[in-house]
């Protein structure tokens, strides 16, 4: 079986020491907002943009690097926290389908869910987790440590 692999974002957008997750129907995981890198799109903008979509806020992303790199044809981008390779579709232990997903960090000013795309969902299905939450919620490992992980960078800027 061939697997195909689509680039995605992710943002951990914090507000108030707490990160916005929500219920994902078709994977059945919690999870933050995100989704696929459209093909006029930078992996950092579809996160801004899958963030606004998802829950009305407009994160700024957190980054505590800089390339270096300059030259009039190059532009340093902002670089994801992580990069991970996801198994999304599993059948008989053969891997169809995967994420190549760019992990950032964001913070806000508000807690307020306002879903501003036209077929997200609604404001109830997202919930504030800050450390504490992470740590008892029944969550995959990796979203409590890396929700846990951007609240610890976003106290620190």
């Amino acid at each position: 079986m061939e697997t195909t692999r689509h680039f995605v974002a992710t943002c951990y957008v914090v507000v108030d020491g707490a990160v916005a997750l929500h219920e994902h129907d078709r994977l059945g995981l919690t999870l933050p907002p995100g989704g696929h890198v459209d093909r006029d799109e930078l992996p950092h903008e579809t996160a801004i943009r899958e963030t606004h979509e998802e829950t009305g806020i407009e994160p700024t992303l957190v980054t505590d690097h800089d390339t270096g790199v300059t030259s009039p044809t190059v532009e340093p981008l902002p670089r994801p926290r992580h990069l991970l390779l996801e198994d999304i579709n599993v059948c008989d232990g053969a891997v169809g389908h995967q994420h190549i997903d760019h992990v950032y960090y964001g913070v806000a000013e508000t807690r307020d869910i306002d879903p501003a795309g036209d077929d997200e969902e609604p404001p109830a299905v997202w919930d504030w987790y800050d450390a504490d939450d992470l740590r008892r919620a029944d969550l995959d490992g990796d979203v409590a440590q890396l929700g846990l992980e951007a609240i610890e960078l976003a106290e620190r800027s």
